[in-house]
């Protein structure tokens, strides 16, 4: 087992390499870069200086030098934990993503506990009375949330909310905690604003995982192992619960690992952005937009970085459950 890690940890140190190095190519492809356009925001306001001053920022941001130059110290200083400055912000990046990290790790658990609450007792409820009516109302709802689109979802509880409700929706906190220091009273305000996007950003999971519960474990059901059981005299919640459901969920598990570690580092942006969220996603969107490289191409080498961690991790995790599967 050993070696298989070393092996994937291997592996994965090339891939980020190869990651980081497309992700900065592809953020410079577009005509011009983030200094261009603060030049042409300068001078639409007037300022006669803009020229000079974004002369300076170039220099200061290496931007003069080549490609390959500009990425061979940025990918060697991020090695040692310095991700480099944000365009934007002019602040390091690794400052700018731990504000927001926090808020991002406390979404995207809270997400995935209500999704896995909701899609495993669903999924083993429509798998265990097929073709019911409750199966039925189950499957036409979880086609529906696999066709609706977060986003979409979120500007519908935006209008609903502010048209028929009168309230305010967007962000984590009420306006007059959002710059105050922890207390209850903030933890409580986090908590009253947390569920609506936990929610929102649940529904298209929970649909997918209730048809993947649903699909694995009728197939489970009719393994030998499960009529074996059954003749033994074990009740048949007893054999569901303990034996079926123990494999069927091996799936999940890998969908578990390779999507809420990618979830905690960038969530999902788009509804991120609609709902004005304080997280990582709706950064990471805005530094793709403005070409702030530094902070998108961290960004991205994060995200790839949590799915080949959760990858193996579920690769080990489904050792642990299912004596089955061995590693090469």
């Amino acid at each position: 087992m050993l070696s298989y890690i070393a092996k994937r940890i291997l592996y994965m140190l090339i891939m980020v390499v190869l990651v980081s190095f497309v992700s900065f190519l592809i953020i410079e492809l577009p005509p011009g870069d983030f200094l261009t356009q603060k030049l042409q925001e300068l001078q639409a306001r007037g300022d006669r200086s803009a020229a000079l001053r974004i002369e300076e920022y170039r220099a200061r941001y290496r931007l003069d030098e080549p490609l390959m130059d500009r990425y061979w110290n940025w990918i060697t200083n991020f090695i040692t934990g310095d991700f480099g400055e944000s365009f934007e912000f002019e602040r390091p990046v690794s400052e700018i993503i731990g504000q927001r990290a926090l808020m991002s790790v406390i979404l995207a658990l809270s997400s995935l506990l209500l999704v896995w609450i909701i899609a495993i007792p669903i999924g083993v409820y429509s798998a265990t009375h097929q073709y019911s009516i409750g199966d039925q109302i189950i499957t036409t709802l979880s086609f529906l949330g696999l066709g609706m689109p977060g986003f979409l979802l979120a500007l519908l509880v935006l209008f609903f909310a502010m048209m028929v409700l009168n309230v305010e929706v967007g962000g984590l906190f009420s306006r007059e905690f959002r710059d105050a220091p922890w207390s209850l009273a903030k933890v409580w305000d986090l908590l009253k604003h947390l569920w609506i996007p936990a929610l929102i950003s649940s529904v298209t999971g929970t649909a997918g995982l209730v048809r993947i519960m649903r699909g694995n474990l009728l197939d489970t059901l009719g393994q030998p192992f499960v009529e074996a059981a059954r003749a033994r005299g074990l009740k048949n919640r007893s054999v569901t619960w303990k034996h079926a459901v123990r494999v069927a969920i091996n799936p999940l598990v890998v969908i578990l690992t390779t999507e809420a570690l990618p979830g905690i580092v960038a969530g999902d942006a788009l509804v991120g952005t609609v709902l004005n969220l304080p997280t990582i996603g709706p950064l990471f969107v805005r530094a793709l937009q403005v070409q702030d490289m530094f902070l998108a191409g961290t960004i991205l080498v994060f995200i790839v970085l949590m799915v080949m961690v959760g990858a193996l991790l579920g690769d080990l995790i489904l050792v642990a459950l299912d004596p089955r599967i061995r590693l090469d």
